[in-house]
């Protein structure tokens, strides 16, 4: 978001200096439109971020193949949640599968929780669990709606001259918000989030008192993956294995 703002800044500089005279009306108001546009993405309100969700959740399972009510990854991940939070911060959970060989998951604020077909295969039940439990601190813990600031803001220069001015979600396409759910999907978290999200884990597991050993070994099968994408849990930042260690002692009642 920092190189954002000073990319912008630089943009705004050199038109002063060396292109405000020859710039026509249009120009200008459109730059001072994706700059408005940008710092609205980054004061979206709760329920701006919810709607956002809706819409580009939305749009991703119309792109995305999902599990029917009775394929054996949907009965499967049924018995997987079954204890596992049916609410995050007043929202309902909705878990689905998306069917892909691809190794993810991820959560947004809406309670759209979507876990792929490839991390099922890869994962036994308490792995899963620990996975899901990280994307669902990531909720809680509202790194979700700052990543989602973050995607709505990456997309806000080039979607200004479409924005009706009204509500966050009114001037997007479908097209429009599934490119923002992929930003969303891809984009980092900071270090700092991502162990939070492995603690808030760790903790909801032992609240649930489930088997938290899962989340060892899925920090170990990631790690032999060579860590992941951009992604959340899988992200590889701090280092899987490292993760793994982190986990293992607080399972050791070392930390």
């Amino acid at each position: 978001m920092k190189t954002y703002w000073m990319a912008l800044a630089a943009l705004a500089g050199s038109m002063a200096m060396t292109g405000c005279k020859t710039m026509d009306t249009a120009s200008v108001d459109g730059l001072m439109g994706s700059g408005s546009t940008a710092m609205k993405a980054l004061t979206l309100s709760d329920d701006d971020v919810v709607a956002l969700s809706n819409e580009s959740c939305e749009a991703l399972d119309a792109e995305s193949k999902i599990a029917a009510p009775g394929s054996k990854y949907t009965k499967r991940l049924n018995q997987v949640v079954a204890n596992m939070p049916q609410n995050i911060n007043g929202k309902k959970a909705v878990y689905k599968v998306y069917l892909t060989e691809d190794v993810n998951a991820w959560a947004m604020a809406n309670g759209c929780i979507r876990v792929y077909s490839g991390l099922m295969d890869l994962m036994n039940d308490d792995e899963l669990r620990g996975v899901i439990g990280h994307e669902i601190g990531h909720v809680a813990l509202g790194h979700s709606k700052s990543r989602m600031q973050t995607a709505y803001a990456a997309s806000a220069v080039r979607q200004a001259a479409a924005s009706s001015g009204n509500a966050v979600v009114s001037g997007l396409s479908r097209s429009q918000a599934g490119a923002v759910g992929e930003k969303f999907i891809n984009a980092q978290f900071s270090q700092k989030q991502e162990s939070a999200a492995d603690d808030y884990s760790f903790d909801l597991l032992s609240e649930k008192k489930m088997n938290r050993k899962g989340l060892v070994t899925a920090f170990q099968k990631l790690a032999k993956l060579g860590g992941g994408g951009g992604s959340s849990m899988l992200s590889s930042h701090p280092p899987s294995d490292a993760r793994a260690k982190h986990m293992q002692e607080r399972l050791d009642g070392k930390k």
